[in-house]
């Protein structure tokens, strides 16, 4: 098979303009950027969603270092749906260039399942990355100039709360002094830097509806404290208006085509790990105007993406999903069995590709528990095993027969990176009769009311394993601050590992008997919820000893290689 960037290469691309009155979006809310790609007037999602319309939630299993496919389905599935003659169209996120040139390479799908141009998408897009960076790098500035010049607010230089942002991989930015060599250089103090996924603007713009609610919400973030402990805000060091200006654009989420002509929005990029990991309310919302299936992803595992979907997202949105897929592939779940040594950056053990029913069998508990995690919102579940040369007949039933056993509606093999939207019509059907079934019965994991302790508990309990949850002191105190300042009933955002339902990347499978350690609680009050910080988890990754971008150059028409 051919790799990634040179199908891309091959498929037909039709100019945008040609393609979009077929999809029923009006000509007039676009604003093009080249032949291929156009940006919709995020005002088009203020209008009620289509009376047909329906919202398809992707996520997976627990992942691991090699990927399971989550956006190839997020994007084949829409492939699929097209073709069995319902409209459809895939809402991803845009790649953060740190993943793209560190381990994990591009996330525009993969296989005959991409959205196009594959190397615009992965690169720079139409710049709502440095949109970003650059709104949350001048509140940083302002904020340090406030400081240094007088400072009116009598803000605590100690208790500054954010940090810069970039879109690079860099691990030495992790910590860092600023404001030395001399008193025109501003207050020296130990700072750092973020990458810009992590930046409360971008959690922000993935979840504005509109340009009042995005300005309302930027000048909300609380960015310092007083030297009496009062919250400081972005719209009390008179920076909120510029940000909003400098994002008034990236507000509004790009159209493309995938590999066989169909609409994809792609828009914001929050991770998983460390925020809400999930597509932009806007795109959602845009798409449900002209779609009858909008097909939509969740970040990493369902106890991550999904979960955040049903308790952040969509109350945001507006939109419930009437159906899950959850994607699982053989060889990560023979992972979670804890028999193998998976490390990011490093080949996969061959022992791994090798037939292993015992092992299999018993990784096959981390499917069992996303499962749950996913039923536990009211929402039924199909499962898409995602096929690789090396898995044997035997391994594929024993998932299926798994799947269904654990309470999906239904269980099938899909071939979409293989064959595009030809290798999932079975999912498709099965997804069309759930979500046209009228199973769905969404329902709050946890009362929107209760305090933040009850929300943590039940996410640990419900969704991770845990017995329980112990707060270190300075969450304790984080705790109390947060309640004070009003934060106290709103959702929780969990960073944490992806690669464990866990605290630990070392518990695979399904951990049981462990307590769920909270180290520390800040109130994302631009977002409007809180961020729990459990275990070691960092929001600034680095690069590893064979980081992507070294196979990523220009030949020599100028044409981009080397990304996957």
């Amino acid at each position: 098979m051919q790799p990634d960037l040179e199908i891309a290469r091959n498929a037909h691309l039709s100019p945008l303009f040609e393609l979009v009155s077929k999809w029923g979006v009006s000509t007039e809310s676009l604003i093009p950027y080249g032949h291929y790609m156009a940006k919709v007037d995020h005002r088009v999602g203020l209008a009620p969603p289509a009376a047909d319309s329906k919202l398809v939630l992707v996520t997976a299993i627990t992942p691991t270092p090699a990927g399971e496919g989550k956006t190839v389905h997020t994007i084949g599935l829409s492939l699929a749906l097209n073709r069995l003659g319902k409209s459809a169209a895939a809402t991803i996120r845009q790649p953060s260039m740190g993943p793209v040139f560190g381990m994990k390479g591009g996330a525009a799908g993969g296989g005959y399942s991409q959205v196009l141009p594959m190397e615009d998408i992965n690169l720079h897009l139409t710049g709502d990355f440095h949109a970003v960076t650059a709104a949350h790098n001048l509140m940083a500035a302002a904020l340090d100039t406030s400081v240094l010049l007088d400072n009116p607010l009598e803000i605590d230089p100690e208790r500054i709360l954010i940090k810069r942002v970039v879109d690079v991989n860099d691990r030495c930015l992790r910590e860092i002094q600023v404001g030395l060599g001399g008193k025109l250089n501003g207050v020296p103090r130990t700072s750092g830097f973020e990458i810009t996924s992590a930046s409360e603007v971008m959690a922000v713009l993935g979840l504005a509806r509109d340009l009042p609610d995005m300005r309302a919400r930027l000048g909300r973030i609380i960015v310092a404290e007083t030297f009496g402990g009062q919250p400081v805000t972005a719209e009390q060091i008179g920076v909120a208006g510029a940000m909003a200006a400098i994002l008034a654009k990236a507000l509004d989420p790009t159209l493309l085509q995938t590999t066989e002509g169909t609409p994809a929005l792609v828009h914001t990029g929050p991770f998983a790990n460390i925020a809400h990991g999930n597509s932009s309310v806007v795109a959602d919302r845009v798409a449900a105007t002209f779609c009858e299936y909008v097909v939509t992803e969740g970040g990493f595992g369902a106890d991550m993406g999904a979960e955040k979907f049903f308790s952040i997202k969509s109350p945001a949105s507006g939109m419930q999903a009437k159906v899950a897929l959850l994607v699982a592939t053989v060889r990560a779940l023979k992972m979670h069995s804890g028999r193998y040594q998976v490390k990011p950056g490093r080949p996969l053990p061959e022992e791994l590709m090798r037939p292993d029913l015992e092992a299999l069998a018993e990784g096959c508990a981390n499917m069992d528990a996303q499962l749950d995690n996913v039923r536990a919102h009211g929402i039924p579940v199909v499962v898409a095993i995602n096929r690789f040369s090396s898995d044997t007949d035997e391994e594929l039933e024993l998932v299926r027969k798994r799947a269904l056993a654990g309470g999906a509606c239904g269980a099938f093999l899909s071939e979409v990176h293989a064959k595009g939207g030809a290798g999932g019509e079975e999912i498709a059907r099965a997804i069309i009769e759930a979500a046209e079934s009228g199973q769905a019965n969404p329902k709050p994991l946890y009362d929107p009311e209760a305090p933040l302790i009850e929300k943590l508990e039940i996410l640990a309990q419900n969704q991770y394993g845990a017995d329980g949850i112990q707060f270190e002191s300075e969450a304790l105190a984080q705790l109390q601050k947060i309640g004070e300042q009003g934060g106290g009933c709103l959702p929780v955002c969990v960073a944490k590992t992806q690669y464990s339902l866990s605290h630990d990347p070392g518990l695979k499978g399904r951990p049981t008997g462990f307590t769920l350690p909270i180290r520390a609680l800040r109130l994302a009050a631009g977002a409007g919820f809180v961020i729990a910080y459990v275990g070691k988890i960092m929001t600034m990754p680095g690069l590893g000893r064979k980081p992507a971008y070294k196979d990523v150059d220009l030949d020599e028409e100028g044409l981009v290689e080397g990304l996957f």
